[in-house]
Order: structure tokens, then C-alpha cells, then sequence
């Protein structure tokens, strides 16, 4: 079987369905809006009633603060300390009241935002940690990296702006309403005349500030707009930075070994200066809309005064109406301002979203196109035979560009298979049969009624008690204490026995080769029937795995094994071998040969022993690659 490399398979297309909509409110309420229809929603439901009830009190208090203002001014015209006296009492009352709405809009809203993102949250972590998702996202082009970032901080900013927003919205709106009626009383009647005509104008301090709002408002939108897309960018580089930070972290014994330390600052730096080009961008942004700002909130204090100080000095109003007209026209012109006042947080929000809404899509893209069974998706289904089938599979990289054509084979229950040769091609044939390597076409039938258990390279070590990275994935209560110790003592951990109990990042306490052998203790738990390794002894001394290959022959005698590995040493495991060669024409070739079944011997030269011990220091077969080719892997053990 062969394929040419230059030949190009066609990717897969994404479905345009609902979430892929145009429209970003439209996208935003398909993505988050469910929540109010969910489980919750009668919690949700009664917490937004409740919500507004505080919201209509939280506007009441500057109404009441409006009126006790023009009584306040007018006591201190009249010079009445009695009415002064009744009016400090008053306010004390408005104080505490103000104090108490306050304190309960709080809760209520945290509450609220809290269990929108918890929603929002599970359902995107949900879709992402599904399936192999996580990993297939990674081979996928499109705007959605670090999307650890976009869960954890941008579902959080979405979801707590998205209800100050709307809150600050809904009570600017209440606000506007009372103080409309409020100035429209105290504007009394001008006439403004014209020639021979005289035009009443009713209510006119009403239509200067919806006119002084409104124009401060476009201006604001106008100045602003560029603001969006510098603080998208800035959280993107600030997403890539921290990113690069936590890489590091996670691979400091790499960095520390090759000694790489100037050129992960000089990444870092690079990084950085992607933080430095977005906040300057951003801080141009935010100069203009401050410049603009920082004017017109100078100009509302004093221009309601200057509008109404003509009536008040021709004697047709008091000092108190002159007060709380000035008072409800910046309390209107607050209310008209809310474009000015909520740009940089509109802006920060609306990155947020897209960057939630671009995960979204690119899981739901990701889900449409490997659930659908077309000529451009692998299908990976259970069989109704005993045996692993491989059907005219042609498998390619996630650009399109095939790996391997027209493959078929067939591996009975029982079986041991090595696949070897071309790293590239077995590896992605072993994530194909693990589901998680959609690009290509063809079938794999899976085995009727057995149970497949998958060991990488590197075993995934979860933080927490070494009970739980043993038991992984089920559950530590699953299987007891002595059968954990029993099977990290038949893997030659029998050390870590006493340390069950321990939580630490074990990936980090623990060396590679013990790592794998810990994965050799979890295939002992598990007992499946089908076991599929992909160089899962790299990281072992010559004798160790010996050990754990005669273990697996010995405990698991009618499994089916299916073995990725790159070494002669391998082959003695195994009755079926499966070599993927790229020759010089660029072309794949399987070659398939067979063996009769014998029991694997040990080997005890010399050379061995002392090439053994020295591995057995560090753990890492790469060592052999290092010496300059002075001998052939595999050629000290004959």
C-alpha cells in the first residue's frame, strides 16, 4: 500500500448552523441566553425579579435625595433651623436605606453572575474536554488558542459585564424616566421669539439635555471605536504571554537540562513586546476617550447651573428649585451618558465574548464535522466482529496532505502487533484507533464487547494524591489500598507504596521511566482486554523493560496488544509486525510479515549490563542517539 505525499486530501468543512450565525448579540444569547431556560432557571428567574425590585429602590434614593435637596436649599434661604433640623433626620433615614439596598443589590447580583458563569462554564469545558476535542483543537487553524484562558477569564468577564452592563442599563433607563418628569415640571414656559412669532417651548431644559447628552454620546462612540479592537488584541497577547509562562513552568527540567534559559527570556521578551504594542495601542484608545471624557464630566457639573441661573436671578424660581434642577439634569444627562461612561468596559466585554464566541464555534465546528459520516471523516465505530478492522483508511495531516492511503488489515482478538518505521505515520495511526484523529476517510471497526485501554508516551499525571494518579481515570475508591500497592510492587515502584496518601505534582516528582511504569500499574488495575502502547517503554533501562513487556506477556495472555515502537528489542513481544516506509519517491509503504510465537529471552552480556546500569541513572533511552552513531540501537544486546 502506498500513497504519494504531495497528494492533498481535502479538509473537512465546517457546518454553518446557529452558533456560526452573523450578529454578535444574536451569537452572544444563543451561547449564554440557554441559561435561563436551564435546570437553575427558577433560582435564575426569582434572583433577576428580585434583582430589578432592588434596582427600582436603587433609583428611588436619588429621586428622594432630589426632593430633600430643593427643601434643604429652600430652609437655608428661609434661614429655618426647624425645618433644617427635620431635614438631617431625614437624610440619616435615606442614608441607611441607600446603604441597605446597596448591600443587597450586591449579593444578589454576585449571585447571579456566579451561577451564569458556573453554567456557561460547564458547558464549554464540557464540550472541550470531550471526545479527544482538547487535543484535536490544537491541529486546527483558527482563532482559538489558550483556551484554558478563554474558560477560566473570559466566560468570567463575559458573564459578570454582561449583568453590570445590563444592570447599569436598566437603571439608567428608570433614571431617565423619573427625571424627565422631574425637569420637565421645574423647566416651567419659555417663549423664545422670532420676529413677530413667539414659540413656546415647554419643558426646555428637558430637550437641552437629551440634546447635550445625545451629542456627547455619538462623539464618545465615534472616539471610542478603535478602543474594541486594541483591547481584544491586548488580551489575546496578554493570553499568549502567560501561556508562554506556564510552559515554561511545566517544563523547567527540559529548559534547566539543555540549558535554555536565554532563549526562553528571549521568547519571553518577544512576548512581551506583543503586550507592549497592543497596550500602547490600547492607551492611545483610552487617551482619546478620557481626553473627551474627562471634558464633558467638567462641563455637566457646570453647565445645568448656568442654564438654570438666568430664572433663579430674574426671582421666578427659588433657590432650592435652581438646586434641584441643576441636580436632575446631571442626574438625566447621567442617564442619557451611559454610551460615554461604559465604552472602555463595552469594549473589554465585547473582547471577551468573541474570544469565548471563537472557542464555541471552533468546538462546535470541530463536533459537526468528526460526528457526520462523509468521504472526508475517518469513522471509528464499534464492530459487530471481535476484531480490529481497518477499511480502506486513508489518514492526513489536518491541512489536508495524506499521511497514508487505502490501508486495510485486520487484527484478531489475541493478537500481538508491532507497528514501527515512519514515526509520523504510526503515531497517527494509533491516535486514530484512540478517536482521536478524525482527518482523513475510511472505517475502523473497533471490537464488539471489549474494552480498550490506551497508554501514551507519557502518562497523564493529575495533581493530586498518588491513590488518585494510580486509580486515573476512574475513580480512588474503585480499588483498594492493597491492590495499588500490589501493583506498583509488581512494576518495581514498590517505594512509592507509603506514599499513596501524598497529593504533589507528580509529573514533576516523578522521573520518566517511573512515570511509565506507573502506567504499567494502571494497565494492572484496569485488566482490559485490547491494550494499545505507543512508546510507553522509551524512557527504560534495557532490563526494566525486559520486565514490563514479559509482565504484560505474563498477566494479560489473551489480550490483544498493539504496540507503537522504534526498536529491534520490541519484536521478540510480538507474533505481527507493521513497517511504515517513506521511500525516496516520497511514497508510504506498509509492509506487513509474521512470526511463529516464542517466549521472549533474556539477555545477559556484558555490554548489557553496563549500558543498562548507566541508563538506569537517567532513565532515557535517548541517551543511546547521543553517542554519534559509534554503534546501532539494539546492536550491544545480541
Amino acid at each position: 500500500m502506498s500513497t504519494d505525499g504531495n497528494t492533498q486530501f481535502t479538509p473537512m468543512e465546517g457546518g454553518a448552523l446557529s452558533p456560526l450565525a452573523p450578529g454578535f448579540m444574536r451569537r452572544f444569547i444563543s451561547l449564554a441566553g440557554p441559561y435561563w431556560n436551564s435546570n437553575d432557571k427558577w433560582t435564575a428567574r426569582g434572583l433577576v425579579a428580585l434583582l430589578l425590585l432592588l434596582t427600582v429602590a436603587q433609583v428611588v434614593i436619588p429621586i428622594t435625595i432630589n426632593l430633600w435637596s430643593a427643601q434643604l436649599f429652600d430652609a437655608l434661604e428661609q434661614k429655618s433651623m426647624d425645618r433644617f433640623f427635620g431635614l438631617i433626620a431625614q437624610i440619616v433615614v435615606i442614608l441607611l436605606s441607600s446603604m441597605t439596598v446597596s448591600a443587597t443589590h450586591l449579593r444578589v447580583k454576585r449571585r447571579i453572575q456566579l451561577g451564569w458563569r458556573r453554567w456557561l462554564t460547564r458547558r464549554l469545558q464540557d464540550n472541550w474536554m470531550a471526545t479527544g476535542h482538547h487535543y484535536q483543537l490544537l491541529h486546527m487553524a483558527g482563532d482559538h488558542d489558550n483556551p484554558d484562558g478563554r474558560i477560566a477569564e473570559d466566560i468570567r468577564n463575559s458573564t459578570e459585564a454582561a449583568l453590570d452592563l445590563a444592570h447599569s442599563l436598566v437603571y439608567c433607563g428608570l433614571l431617565l424616566a423619573s427625571f424627565i418628569q422631574i425637569l420637565w415640571t421645574l423647566s416651567g414656559d419659555l417663549s423664545i421669539t422670532i420676529g413677530e412669532f413667539e414659540i413656546p417651548v415647554p419643558g426646555h431644559m428637558v430637550w437641552v439635555a437629551l440634546i447635550y447628552a445625545s451629542a456627547a454620546s455619538s462623539l464618545a462612540l465615534l472616539v471610542g471605536r478603535p478602543l474594541v479592537r486594541a483591547t481584544d488584541k491586548r488580551q489575546t497577547a496578554e493570553a499568549n504571554f502567560r501561556f508562554g509562562l506556564v510552559r515554561a513552568r511545566e517544563n523547567s527540567e527540559g529548559i534547566a537540562l539543555l540549558h535554555g534559559e536565554v532563549g526562553e527570556r528571549r521568547r519571553f521578551s518577544d512576548l512581551f513586546r506583543g503586550i507592549e504594542g497592543a497596550w500602547n495601542r490600547q492607551t492611545s484608545g483610552l487617551t482619546r476617550l478620557f481626553l473627551f471624557t474627562s471634558g464633558y464630566s467638567v462641563l455637566s457639573t457646570a453647565f445645568p447651573v448656568l442654564i438654570a441661573a438666568p430664572r433663579y436671578i430674574a426671582g421666578i424660581t427659588t433657590l432650592g428649585q435652581l438646586m434641584q434642577t441643576a441636580q436632575a439634569f446631571q442626574q438625566l444627562s447621567q442617564a442619557l451618558s451611559w454610551p460615554v461612561d461604559n465604552m472602555q468596559r463595552v469594549a473589554e466585554w465585547r473582547a471577551s465574548v468573541e474570544r469565548v464566541l471563537a472557542l464555541h464555534d471552533a468546538l462546535f465546528t470541530l463536533k459537526e464535522d468528526t460526528s457526520r459520516p462523509d468521504a472526508h471523516t475517518i469513522v471509528v465505530q464499534k464492530s459487530t466482529m471481535p476484531t480490529l478492522c481497518f477499511h480502506d483508511l486513508t489518514i492526513a495531516n489536518a491541512d489536508g496532505a495524506v499521511v497514508i492511503d487505502g490501508f486495510s488489515a485486520e487484527i484478531v482478538a489475541g493478537e500481538h502487533v508491532l507497528i514501527g518505521g515512519d514515526p509520523g505515520a504510526a503515531v497517527k495511526l494509533f491516535k486514530v484507533v484512540a478517536g482521536l484523529w478524525p482527518w482523513g476517510k475510511g472505517t475502523v471497526g473497533l471490537p464488539c464487547d471489549a474494552t480498550l485501554f490506551f497508554m501514551p508516551q507519557r502518562p497523564y499525571m493529575p495533581i493530586g494524591t498518588l491513590r488518585g494518579v494510580l486509580a486515573y481515570p476512574s475513580a480512588t475508591e474503585c480499588f483498594p489500598d492493597d491492590a495499588l500497592t500490589g501493583a506498583l510492587e509488581r512494576v518495581g515502584l514498590g517505594h512509592l507504596g507509603e506514599r499513596l496518601g501524598l497529593s504533589d505534582a507528580w509529573e514533576q516528582v516523578l522521573t520518566a521511566g517511573e512515570q511509565q511504569r506507573l502506567g504499567f500499574a494502571r494497565l494492572l488495575l484496569h485488566r482490559p482486554k485490547w491494550v494499545f502502547l505507543q512508546e510507553a517503554t522509551d524512557a527504560l533501562d534495557p532490563e526494566g523493560e525486559r520486565r514490563l513487556m514479559q509482565l504484560l506477556n505474563d498477566e494479560f495472555p489473551t489480550a490483544t496488544i498493539m504496540t507503537v515502537g522504534f526498536h529491534a528489542d520490541l519484536e521478540p513481544y510480538h507474533q505481527r509486525k507493521l513497517t511504515l516506509t517513506q521511500t525516496p519517491e516520497g511514497m508510504i509503504l506498509v509492509k506487513e510479515s509474521r512470526k511463529a510465537w516464542e517466549e521472549p529471552k533474556r539477555s545477559v552480556n556484558w555490554g548489557g549490563r553496563l549500558f543498562g546500569t548507566l541508563l538506569r541513572r537517567n532513565e532515557r533511552r535517548s541517551l543511546i542517539n547521543g553517542l554519534n552513531g559509534l554503534w546501532k540501537r539494539g546492536d550491544w544486546r545480541n
